[in-house]
């Protein structure tokens, strides 16, 4: 697999909470378990496979401009000295000045500062969503661990009260892989699919994490059955194509190539399409 092409998507399928918003970590196999014998060891698998990342260093470290600076600084002292009635409208408004400045990690502790002080679900799933955007943009050991636990701490809490979100459990099941429990991700993402055998998010990880276990087989049927419910999806499209074409099935991937090329609007994407044209 040329290793240049995950880098090239990484922060692609990185940018947005929901379905593309994934921490891009790999995996030895996805079905990896510790048998009796104990030949297997899927922590270290994990411990031991490489972390194919983009380099993102600059997102949280690049100065800030003066204007930027100043607009953050502003809404942060009017949130902090904004009464209860106004905290929730001043803190969204913070909450997109820190994305929109590519501090994640900052929009996060502003929306769990509103869930502690109103832990309604909407409140709590946003937390959960904008740690896990944090998490999937983190670029030391140290930092990922921490927001990784954050985002199940908060996700944990909205499906305590609410088991139905199954967006929120596939997300959550992602920053179990690059932990000592891996195999509770992927029994995360069965629990999904058991509950719905079409959701979208869940063939896509599952599918995510049988091509980085090199199951190109695997990942073909389940962005094959995502592209059943959802034929438009250009990301699975992609995805299905760098599959087929490690299978060496590589007329299906250049017709699929062709459709996402014309499709998708992603500028990474679009760039990976011609990285991966090369290749074929």
């Amino acid at each position: 697999m040329n290793k240049s092409i995950f880098l090239v998507i990484g922060v692609g399928v990185l940018l947005t909470v929901g379905l593309y918003n994934l921490p891009n970590v790999v995996v030895r196999n996805e079905d990896q378990k510790l048998t009796s014998e104990g030949t297997t060891d899927p922590a270290k698998a994990v411990r031991d496979s490489a972390v194919l990342r983009t380099d993102r260093s600059d997102l949280h470290t690049a100065s800030l401009s003066p204007e930027r600076q100043k607009e953050l600084n502003q809404l942060s002292s009017r949130f902090e000295s904004a009464d209860a009635k106004k905290k929730p409208v001043v803190g969204l408004e913070l909450i997109q000045a820190y994305r929109k400045a590519s501090r994640f990690d900052s929009a996060a502790r502003v929306a769990e500062h509103l869930a502690t002080l109103a832990p309604t679900e909407i409140n709590v799933l946003r937390t959960g969503d904008l740690y896990y955007e944090a998490y999937g943009f983190a670029v030391d050991n140290q930092k990922l661990a921490d927001l990784g636990k954050k985002t199940r701490e908060f996700y944990q809490k909205a499906l305590d009260s609410n088991p139905n979100l199954l967006a929120a459990k596939a997300n959550m099941a992602m920053t179990y892989v690059t932990t000592d429990t891996p195999m509770k991700g992927i029994m995360l993402l069965r629990d999904v699919l058991k509950e719905d055998p079409t959701n979208e998010l869940g063939l896509f990880n599952m599918g995510l994490l049988s091509m980085r276990s090199g199951q190109y087989n695997r990942a073909v049927e389940r962005f094959q059955a995502i592209l059943v419910s959802h034929p438009d999806n250009t990301k699975a499209q992609f995805y299905l194509a760098i599959s087929l074409s490690e299978m060496g099935r590589k007329e299906e991937a250049r017709k699929l190539l062709a459709k996402v090329k014309e499709r998708e609007k992603d500028p990474t994407i679009q760039a990976a399409v011609k990285e991966l044209e090369k290749n074929l």
